[in-house]
């Protein structure tokens, strides 16, 4: 089972990483696109069991590093997106959270990410932007990845415990 899982998962994520980086950048608001990948964290995090999610969010943050355009320091998006995943699945616990709080959880990790990437950038001298400007980028980060949320969570969510049965929450 647990080969099975690997495989649903990193498709799901090579799936978001394609369309975050060739689909979504026509789409782009300012420059910024909604960050697919961190949706997929998210949904393992809430749907499977937490060793699992944070692994899956650092192999999705490194190939997010280094996809091309990728103009910065690799392995920011993979602390980022591994905070996410923690914060994640801190919020799961024992129980399936209500759609309320996936929305709101997905509005955390997505500030805690971005937030953690841009202000990455700042400490090692990778950032051309203001504070003004990095401010802007994490909410409409925060808002792309909010308005995606009902559409990617639950048939992501769906996958991944139908991938796991074990770990789905009674």
């Amino acid at each position: 089972m647990s080969a099975v899982r690997w495989v649903v998962a990193l498709a799901a994520v090579v799936v978001a990483l394609v369309l975050q980086v060739s689909v979504f950048p026509h789409l782009a608001w300012h420059g910024i696109v909604p960050n697919l990948c961190l949706l997929v964290v998210v949904a393992a995090a809430l749907s499977v069991d937490a060793p699992f999610a944070l692994l899956l969010a650092f192999t999705a943050g490194v190939a997010l590093d280094l996809a091309p355009p990728a103009d910065h320091v690799a392995g920011r998006w993979a602390l980022a997106l591994t905070l996410a995943a923690f914060l994640a699945a801190r919020v799961r616990q024992d129980v399936k959270p209500s759609s309320l709080a996936v929305v709101g959880t997905v509005a955390a990790a997505s500030f805690v990410a971005t937030s953690v990437f841009a202000l990455s950038g700042v400490l090692i001298g990778d950032a051309s932007f203001s504070v003004g400007g990095l401010l802007e980028v994490v909410l409409v980060a925060v808002v792309w990845d909010v308005l995606l949320t009902p559409f990617a969570l639950p048939p992501l969510m769906r996958l991944f415990e139908r991938s796991s049965p074990q770990w789905v929450a009674t």
